[in-house]
């Protein structure tokens, strides 16, 4: 259920209502608005009547919610969220781009990337500490050094930092350098970690599992938000189809049907999505078109030597060529893009 304040409903009417719903032994999920604020429901096993909440002061009306993603989805909040990331926003009108490298190999790998990400205007690094591999046998990550280059880069640079949790017991050190925590596709249905980010207040994105559905990803983005987490940024990252010619199938249909299902904002990982270097550009375009609210692409000074996805990765002059092109995109669409930096 959500609780639908009215426009001049004052903090004691709020705190009247998480207080009611507490005392049913349910929980209170305050979704700020830009109109109203409205109050989620969770913990009911079955209907509650409206009314418990209706004659109370401040309260418009109180509205059932069929969908099981209740704080996911536009019920809970018809405006799209924007998500503040140290003054960075992401949903917004202006795209954020996310770049740099699948792993952190070196300082000297890092930090050339870093500069390069810089210059061409986007504002989020990219880079793995702990990787999670398909293979036990493939390269892992530099873990915890890692984590003190990335640390290291955004110190030099001013870059906010986007690196991926692997499990719940590396949380607390990933969190400590992070920006925004990155749970990958393989992790979307880990629910203990879910439920671990859900209990920061760090932005959270959640990438679409390789085999999953619309629904199951706002599903598992209701597990952060449920803990009380709201600074959730959905990522596709593409699917895997009956398509051998690339790596994955990068489902562009579900960024509007995810704008139209929830506010949340969502990005478009077109390095994955289709696997080569040589079709990152065109699928990063297409994800802007389709109204993404912004990219995550993968760069390397040396693809050839990468230790990790140097097949699609793009050289840092590459990556400027395709930002000047989602630049001018974005120009069309209404939308923008930071300028580059002037050295």
């Amino acid at each position: 259920m959500l609780v639908l304040m009215k426009k001049d409903a004052t903090k004691e009417d709020v705190l009247r209502v998480r207080e009611k719903i507490e005392t049913m032994g349910f929980r209170a999920h305050e979704i700020p608005g830009a109109q109203r604020t409205a109050i989620g429901v969770t913990g009911n096993k079955g209907k509650i009547s409206p009314e418990h909440f209706t004659t109370l002061s401040g309260v418009d009306e109180a509205i059932p919610v069929s969908k099981p993603y209740k704080l996911a989805g536009r019920d809970a909040r018809k405006e799209n969220s924007e998500i503040n990331v140290g003054g960075e926003m992401i949903g917004g009108r202006e795209l954020a781009v996310i770049a740099g490298p699948c792993s952190v190999e070196s300082w000297d790998q890092l930090i050339t990337t870093a500069r390069a990400v810089k210059e061409a205007g986007a504002r989020f690094l990219r880079g793995g500490a702990f990787k999670p591999r398909s293979s036990p046998y493939s390269f892992q990550g530099m873990k915890e050094e890692g984590l003190v280059l990335l640390r290291e880069a955004k110190a030099e640079t001013g870059l906010k930092i986007v690196t991926e949790a692997k499990d719940v017991l590396t949380l607390p050190a990933v969190a400590d350098v992070a920006d925004i925590i990155q749970i990958g596709a393989r992790n979307m249905s880990n629910f203990s970690l879910l439920e671990g980010v859900g209990d920061l207040r760090t932005p959270i994105i959640l990438k679409r599992g390789i085999s999953s559905t619309i629904e199951e990803l706002l599903m598992a983005a209701e597990y952060i938000l449920a803990r009380g987490n709201l600074n959730v940024i959905l990522c596709e990252r593409g699917i895997r189809t009956f398509e051998p010619s690339t790596r994955y199938t990068l489902d562009l249909n579900a960024v509007p049907v995810v704008k139209k299902l929830s506010h949340l904002p969502i990005i478009v990982d077109p390095s994955h999505g289709i696997g080569m270097w040589d079709g990152v550009t065109a699928m990063a375009l297409a994800g802007v078109a389709a109204g993404a609210d912004g990219l995550m692409i993968e760069i390397h000074p040396h693809p050839s030597e990468a230790l990790s996805d140097g097949y699609q990765s793009l050289k840092p002059e590459r990556f400027r060529e395709l930002m000047e092109k989602v630049r001018r995109m974005a120009e069309v669409l209404d939308r923008s893009l930071a300028a580059e930096v002037v050295q």
